[in-house]
């Protein structure tokens, strides 16, 4: 009895391994979820994948947009071995390809940005037969100003103490500088004086030898 059912759980489980194994080996998209970008900027739309299938000619890549104020989806891009631009429509000359599959990026390029491009833009990848797997999304907000993070503060911070510091030292080396110079101006006065000196006493004892001889 134990004889014949080991097999046949076996060949259940082999069964079931197709329905199971897309599942578990699904491709997975990576993004930044929300990104603020300056009007009239340029911005780079970041999207990166995994799959357990090795990338071939088979891989294709979609990127969509939904307005934030709705409407129906937007195509934006479609790359297969080729990239596909928009031939039409607001994205027309306005996106290009910046992604590297040797890296499993399918980024893309956003270029002069407008406040009607707020929205959601997803990305998604098939790489059969790795077709499974949910959809990337970033939330892009146009705005007139970037509004400025901790880490900006952090960054502006520290550039102004290391420019603080190159100013500083600036100041150290040209007051040693001028020092210097003054050293050696005093220290040439000095030479001159001693000669000038010597001359007089020569005179004086000139003149104390002549007023002897009259003695």
């Amino acid at each position: 009895m134990y004889g014949r059912s080991l097999p046949h759980a076996l060949l259940l489980l082999a069964s079931q391994l197709p329905a199971l194994w897309p599942i578990a080996a699904a491709v997975e998209i990576y993004t930044s979820g929300a990104l603020e970008a300056v009007n009239g900027t340029d911005v780079r739309l970041k999207c990166t994948f995994s799959s357990f299938a090795p990338v071939g000619d088979a891989l294709t890549v979609t990127w969509n947009f939904r307005p934030q104020d709705g409407g129906p989806e937007q195509f934006v891009f479609y790359y297969h071995v080729d990239p596909f631009k928009p031939m039409s429509g607001r994205f027309k000359d306005r996106v290009g390809w910046d992604g590297n599959l040797d890296r499993y990026d399918v980024s893309i390029m956003l270029w002069k940005l407008q406040f009607d491009d707020n929205g959601t833009y997803t990305c998604q990848v098939k790489n059969p037969p790795d077709v499974d797997g949910l959809i990337g999304a970033i939330r892009l907000s146009v705005v007139q100003t970037v509004q400025f993070s901790e880490i900006y503060f952090l960054a502006l911070a520290i550039g102004s103490a290391c420019a603080l510091m190159v100013i500083i030292v600036v100041v150290v080396v040209i007051v040693q500088h001028f020092r210097k110079k003054r050293w050696a101006e005093r220290a040439h006065r000095v030479v001159e004086i001693k000669p000038s000196e010597e001359e007089k006493l020569n005179e004086e004892k000139k003149i104390s030898v002549s007023v002897e001889d009259i003695d």
